[in-house]
This record gives C-alpha cells, structure tokens and sequence, in this order.
C-alpha cells in the first residue's frame, strides 16, 4: 500500500531564518489564505518576504500563515520527478537574490481517516461559525486512506488544508537530495 507524509517545516533548528507574511510591490500584505483554496493563483505581482528572523536560508519552510516558500533547487527537484498538481510563483526573500517561489497545491483530497486518527472534532452550530459547520475544527495525529488519493504525489487533504501532504516517492527524493527545511510525518 503507497504511503503519505505531512511535510512540514523543522523549526527546530534555531539558526534558520523565519520569514513573514509576502507583500506587493507597494508593501501592501497579499491574502494569505488564497494558498489553501487548491487554485491557480495569478498575483499580478512578485511577492516579497520579508525576514521577521534573519538566519540560515532554507530549500523549504513555512512562512508566516504557513505559506509555502521553496527556493530553486527546491522546484527543480520537483521537475525532475515530474510532479504535478502544484503551481510555483515566483517570489523574493528580503536581502537574498536567489529566486523563490510560493508552492501552491493545486490538488484537495477528501480522504483523511477519521477512524484512524487520534482525534477529529467538526465544527458545530453553537461553535458560532454557521459557514464552517460540519468542517474539522481539529486533526491531531492524522491518518488519512491512501485509496483516496489516486494517482496524486502532493495535496492538501479537504478540511484541513494546513497540511501538505506528499507520496513517499517524493519525500524520499527530497531526502537524498538533501534539502533543508522539511521534516516529515507519516499519514
């Protein structure tokens, strides 16, 4: 049976750089959540991060609202191993001249295993949020039904579209190439 990973940002090392929420050319802060709707997205624009904690540069990691930056190598990777279902925009990292890009999932799954998962609570009506009723409101130790997922090597799983979920092709690919930033967590 194919297996499935969160990737997610290590922040465990303490001298990586943390980047902030991307703004335009004006300064102004571009609709963080527009990353989670599995869309592509045209911004008109080459968003900046900028650097709320200067440190070591990474291939991946989360910026602030858990946008998605990946750096060159990064999108190479992913070429190579033809992954599809994610769009790249390019971006720029304060006092870097590398490029960057925001990884945009393209794809959104319902298959995570409310079962096996540690826990799952929906949102109800006297939770005051009518609009979000019968959506997670929380997944901790999430499982999800690789029969669920077809053919598809990176995603968000519906409902809980925070996580990043990608095939173990991939992360064993991002493994051996030694990308820094991504730690991962079976699903």
């Amino acid at each position: 049976m194919a297996r499935f990973f969160d990737l997610m940002d290590d922040r465990r090392s303490h001298d990586r750089w943390h980047l902030g929420a991307p703004v335009d050319e004006q300064g102004r802060e571009i609709d963080p959540w527009q990353f989670n709707e599995g869309r592509v997205i045209e911004l008109g624009c080459v968003p900046s991060f900028p650097l709320d904690i200067p440190g070591r540069a990474l291939d991946f990691c989360w910026a602030a609202f858990n946008i998605l930056v990946a750096n060159e190598r990064f999108v190479r990777l992913f070429k190579q191993l033809n992954v599809s279902g994610v769009q790249f925009i390019p971006a720029r990292v304060e006092a870097h001249s590398e490029p960057y890009f925001i990884l945009n999932p393209l794809r959104i799954i319902r298959c995570i295993d409310d079962a096996r998962s540690e826990e799952v609570q929906y949102f109800k009506p006297e939770d005051g949020q009518p609009e979000k009723v019968g959506e997670y409101r929380v997944v901790a130790g999430m499982r999800i039904d690789p029969t669920k997922v077809g053919d598809a090597r990176i995603f968000r799983p519906w409902g809980w579209t925070v996580a990043l979920i990608v095939s173990e092709d991939v992360k064993e690919a991002m493994e051996r190439e030694g990308l820094t930033g991504p730690r991962f967590a079976e699903v």
